[in-house]
């Protein structure tokens, strides 16, 4: 049996020490939970977002892509350290993230950063949790509308509440650090 990388075992650590709240939430996609994951309490700690960032990194190296990005705010901090951990590893990625509506002001935009400049190059779309996938089909969307092709989706957990299963049959290639079972984090 393959051993499990122990950057992943802390990450789990972290993420059921830190991001697991009990209590009646409201899910972005309207459904009720006992439970809510808030993936900010972990990606906005230095141990958590560092692990995140190297873990995403090397999974990305490997996929073709030259940028990595994400729905607004939730993907932002995944985007900035897997972009540091690009760059020590010497395979920089460009990064952008895709605001929930185009800026009224300015330049207008509904994506913000930087994006390969060949047309139809491969992005990769990263988020720190999945239920329905509703926020990432909206940034996936976007960035396909931009002429830019969709070649990794990664998410820190999927809730396995069918957003992944959905992604994957819209024909996207989608990875989980790691899953939820209930309020229990568990290895994909």
């Amino acid at each position: 049996m393959a051993s499990v990388d122990p950057r992943l075992v802390r990450l789990k650590e972290l993420l059921e020490q830190k991001a697991i709240l009990h209590g009646d939430f409201t899910l972005t996609s309207g459904k009720k939970s006992p439970y809510y994951f808030d993936g900010r309490l972990v990606t906005h700690d230095a141990e958590g977002i560092t692990l995140i960032g190297e873990l995403v990194q090397e999974i990305l190296q490997g996929a073709g892509v030259d940028a990595v990005g994400g729905p607004s705010v939730g993907a932002n901090p995944i985007i900035t350290a897997t972009l540091i951990a690009s760059h020590r590893a010497h395979q920089p990625l460009d990064g952008f993230f895709v605001r929930p509506e185009r800026k009224q002001y300015g330049t207008g935009k509904l994506i913000e950063g930087t994006l390969p400049s060949t047309p139809g190059a491969a992005v990769a779309i990263v988020e720190d949790s999945v239920t329905t996938g509703g926020s990432l089909r909206r940034a996936i969307e976007a960035v396909e509308a931009e002429g830019y092709r969709v070649g990794k989706v990664v998410v820190v957990v999927d809730r396995r509440q069918g957003g992944v299963e959905s992604l994957r049959a819209g024909g996207y290639d989608v990875e989980a650090l790691l899953d939820a079972d209930g309020d229990k984090i568990i290895a994909p």
